[in-house]
């Protein structure tokens, strides 16, 4: 969602938040995003915007593939319906066609001497004239009819072709990383609203495009726009068209508005699908609750099949007639997809982010994911495993000299090197030093950098535990009570499990994983925590055979002792 900003005579549109499923915000201080959150909405803002639907300009299915073309489209609609004065058809356009900056770029910096300028001058104005109110109110009424003049001498200096869009993907959109997180074939939905000062009544405007098209910089990453949303208003209410706008966003996310605004044929349609939402919606009473506290995203999300009430997608084909008519729009579904702008994020956009794949949902959270799918081929599931891997092989590695990594670096470090040693010594103490603090440091070296290199995970720490303690200690026992070499038969046991690793992933073996349940890691846990206890009372038993308490110990003669020597006996000798 972009925010119109002004800065003097200057405008832009700001990314303030962006959407793939959960809300994001642009922090205070413009710095960063804030983590997802579950948006929370006033119910007054949903109310509002299912005016704006009933009154605005809704065009769906519009041929167009650029935005300057999208907005004459619009403006030109509003005009026939009278909804906007003529005269003020090159401001709208002017208004909406200013350059999009997102968060990935640096605002347009000013000299300190020009800040200072508009500082003073700010603070000399009300002090003109002897009255401060009547001051107050001249500059004001100055001030529009300077920035009035600005509009139409700008408006008529430049041309079309001047305006601050691109039409293609810049070099800082097709670096994002953000586009990472975005599904394949997503399509965004882009939300723009401000106030300006020389309209009497809102400016509104639904849009959805008969095909998704590329608009250039209107959007944070190279994602297709399907849907636009245009919210232009008098001066004096930013936050209410702020809220109106994270209304619309919100619904765009939605898995069931999302299907009704790809398969919606009229505004009617668009208006029962925000009914719909509003049926579910839950108030929470202003006293108890602070609006400011973010709700965490939920572990599971309850699916689009079980929220489907009484009016649903099938009784919305019913009463417009075929249900797949709306403008030829693929399957619907949220894939996950949304975004600030993008469908997947973009400055412009507000939410969106809906797959434009097939009909079929996304697979609930409790479904299994496909690393846990049998592929049936020799070493299947290692390919997959490393297509999976090969578009992040690389950031792997440079990312790690980012300053951020230097706290995930120092604190992987302290785990390994403190594990190491503890367990190392604990080894020693089982192996008779066979296998020790150093032997610990060099297994977690090189088991360590060959899982980082071709893992998925790389910040897992790998060293001894608890169990390989316990078998160690018990194989040492074996092997010496059955006059066994440990470190050979510790040798051949590596290199036998080595071989069953390697039969199990080339038989793709993994998947037997997903019937591996919470009881029988506990029962693992279990049996580990009575061995451990067990080895704590057997070593404090030993401890009392080795220093036995002298049970006829007398404080009272303890400085009372006797010596006696004896003359060794040589009668045999």
């Amino acid at each position: 969602m972009d925010t119109l900003q002004h800065d003097g005579d200057q405008m832009e549109w700001k990314e303030s938040a962006r959407w793939i499923k959960f809300e994001e915000k642009v922090e205070e201080g413009g710095e960063r995003w804030s983590k997802p959150h579950v948006s929370t909405l006033s119910l007054h803002s949903l109310f509002e915007l299912r005016t704006c639907l009933q009154t605005g300009t809704v065009l769906l299915d519009l041929d167009s593939g650029s935005l300057p073309q999208i907005i004459d489209d619009v403006i030109e609609k509003q005009i026939e319906d009278g909804l906007l004065r003529p005269e003020l058809r090159e401001r709208v356009s002017y208004v909406l066609l200013r350059r999009h900056r997102h968060q990935t770029k640096k605002p347009i910096h000013r000299s300190l001497v020009d800040i200072g300028k508009s500082v003073s001058t700010t603070n000399r104005s009300p002090a003109r004239s002897p009255g401060a109110g009547p001051s107050l109110h001249h500059s004001t009424e100055d001030l529009r009819m300077r920035q009035s003049a600005n509009y139409g001498r700008l408006c008529h200096a430049q041309s079309r072709s001047m305006n601050d869009i691109s039409l293609t993907p810049n070099t800082d959109q097709r670096k994002n990383k953000f586009m990472k997180k975005i599904p394949k074939d997503s399509e965004a939905s882009n939300v723009l609203v401000g106030e300006v000062d020389f309209l009497d009544q809102p400016f509104i405007a639904f849009v959805r495009l008969i095909q998704s098209a590329m608009l250039g910089g209107v959007t944070e990453v190279p994602v297709p726009t399907r849907f636009l949303f245009i919210l232009l208003g008098p001066s004096g209410r930013a936050k209410s068209y702020n809220e109106i706008g994270r209304a619309i966003a919100t619904l765009m996310v939605d898995d069931l508005f999302s299907d009704v605004a790809y398969k919606a044929r009229n505004r009617e349609d668009l208006i029962a699908g925000i009914d719909e939402f509003l049926d579910e919606v839950i108030v929470l009473p202003p006293g108890e609750w602070d609006p400011n506290i973010r709700i965490e995203p939920p572990k599971k999300v309850p699916s689009a099949d079980k929220r489907k009430s009484v009016f649903s997608l099938a009784e919305l084909g019913q009463m417009n007639g075929s249900v797949g008519g709306g403008g030829g729009a693929p399957g619907g579904g949220n894939g996950g997809g949304g975004g600030g702008g993008s469908g997947g994020g973009t400055g412009g956009g507000g939410a969106g982010g809906t797959s434009s794949g097939d009909d079929g949902e996304m697979p609930a959270m409790h479904e299994i994911g496909e690393e846990l799918i049998w592929t049936g081929r020799f070493f299947g599931g290692l390919c997959l495993d490393i297509k999976r891997k090969l578009p992040w092989f690389p950031s792997d590695f440079y990312d790690g000299f980012h300053i951020q990594s230097i706290s995930a670096i120092l604190f992987i470090y302290l785990g390994c090197i403190t594990n190491a040693i503890t367990f190392g010594g604990l080894l020693g103490d089982a192996t008779d030093n066979y296998q020790g603090v150093m032997e610990s440091f060099l297994g977690t070296a090189m088991a360590g950098s060959l899982f980082c290199l071709f893992s998925g995970q790389p910040l897992i720490i790998l060293s001894s535990t608890g169990p390989i303690l316990i078998f160690e200690k018990l194989l040492f026992d074996f092997s010496k009570g059955n006059g066994l070499d440990y470190m050979e038969f510790r040798l051949w046991i590596g290199l036998h499990s080595a071989v069953q690793c390697l039969i199990l992933v080339a038989t793709d073996a993994s998947f037997i994983i997903k019937y591996i349940t919470r009881f029988t890691e506990e029962g693992f846990s279990t049996l580990i925590s009575f061995i451990f206890i067990y080895d704590a009372i057997k070593k404090m038993i030993g401890a009392f055979k080795y220093y036995p308490i002298n049970m006829d110990f007398k404080p009272n003669f303890i400085t009372t002792y006797k010596c006696e020597c004896v003359a060794p006996d040589t009668g045999d000798r």
